[in-house]
């Protein structure tokens, strides 16, 4: 028969359970006793006891009691997230973690944190912070309390129980076709154009493009290789693999743009020559005027200059990779391709993003295959 033993008792009002879990004896020969409160009614109380117990037989320690949420999620942050994660990434949870999560959460203890708390904050989180965002705090939250459980310091994680905001999808933005030539007639003398027009011919990542050497460029075989990216970090710009296998990737560049690109290198290497310096294949193909890695946010503010002055208000750099895409489903190219192109970790995740754009073309569809089908003939039928 099993050691481990627990009961309830009513404390401290209506909807307040003490639980008592007694998992065996001391060194002392004296009974080892787990208090623990829980609000609610008490099946949610009987619900956690019976976890706590199920997990104690499994094996999975009852947690300290002094460990605060704070305290977890700083250890969670260097231990798990740092050493698996990119830097990149531990930037972004660190700051949710420390300029959100632990001035609302991080004073209670870890094992008594529960669904009324976190939805507490989420709640007044909410009075100045966006759906989206708060939706995001959640993920990380349930992240760590999902490690919390798989140390043994939880044996459940309570934002799982949660119901976080639910963030308004964004409404994406595409260029006709009128639109990319607008765009690109304004930009024509812009220092910036050649990146542009790469953008929206490849539907290329801003990172991606400005990661991109010489060598990973092969204008005869109308391909370029993805092999790193660029991101700033901390006022840093840094060069860095791919994130994902699927971003690692091959892909076929428009015989226009092969044309472009070998005037443009022509050019770089004549204005290297100048200077008195080579133009290696390890050379990067968009720079700053310094013939340093471009800055992201220069980019993404000039770019949002030019398309306000091309009468495009509110269009992202981000969204000409949008524009590739909605493009070359439009011209009937197979999502598969397009999805290999933009480097998406499926097929199904690109007709999710842009199954509005696929349900638009059904009647096109409709159209080519009334083309192709004979005409039905009826026949006359007789009653018999």
């Amino acid at each position: 028969m099993s050691s481990v033993k627990g009961y309830i008792r009513q404390r401290g009002g209506k909807n307040s359970w003490q639980l008592q879990i007694y998992t065996g004896t001391g060194p002392d020969g004296k009974p080892l006793r787990h208090y623990e409160t829980v609000r609610g009614s008490k099946g949610d109380a009987r619900r956690v006891l019976h976890e706590k117990l199920v997990n104690l037989e499994k094996g999975v320690p009852v947690p300290s009691g002094n460990l605060t949420v704070g305290e977890h999620l700083h250890n969670w942050l260097q231990g798990y997230v740092k050493t698996r994660c990119s830097l990149r990434t531990l930037d972004g949870y660190q700051s949710i973690v420390e300029h959100h999560l632990i001035p609302a959460l991080g004073h209670l203890k870890l094992k008594r944190l529960n669904t009324q708390d976190i939805q507490g904050y989420y709640a007044k989180a909410r009075e100045r912070l966006s759906a989206r965002t708060v939706h995001h705090h959640h993920r990380v939250l349930s992240q760590a309390l999902k490690y919390a459980v798989r140390q043994g310091l939880l044996g459940r994680n309570p934002a799982e129980l949660v119901d976080p905001p639910s963030p308004r999808g964004k409404t994406m933005r595409t260029l006709t076709p009128g639109e990319v030539k607008a765009l690109l007639e304004k930009a024509r003398d812009s220092y910036y154009y050649p990146l542009i027009y790469m953008a929206v011919s490849t539907g290329l990542r801003q990172a991606e493009l400005l990661g991109l050497r010489w060598r990973d460029v092969d204008d005869l075989g109308l391909s370029i290789s993805v092999s790193q990216v660029l991101y700033k970090r901390r006022g840093v710009t840094q060069l860095k693999e791919p994130k994902t296998s699927r971003s690692r990737r091959r892909v076929k560049m428009t015989p226009k743009l092969a044309e472009f690109l070998r005037d443009y290198r022509a050019e770089r290497e004549s204005l290297y020559w100048q200077l008195g310096k080579p133009l290696a294949l390890d050379s990067l193909v968009f720079t700053s005027t310094a013939f340093q890695p471009m800055n992201p946010g220069n980019l993404s503010r000039t770019f949002s200059t030019l398309a306000k002055e091309a009468g495009l208000p509110g269009v992202r750099f981000h969204d000409l990779r949008h524009t590739f895409a909605s493009l070359s489903l439009l011209q009937g190219v197979h999502p598969k391709i397009i999805s290999e192109a933009l480097g998406h970790s499926s097929v199904a995740f690109t007709m999710d993003v842009y199954s509005h754009i696929i349900a638009g073309m059904q009647d096109d569809a409709m159209a080519r295959l009334n083309e192709v089908l004979p005409e039905g003939f009826s026949r006359k039928l007789t009653a018999k």
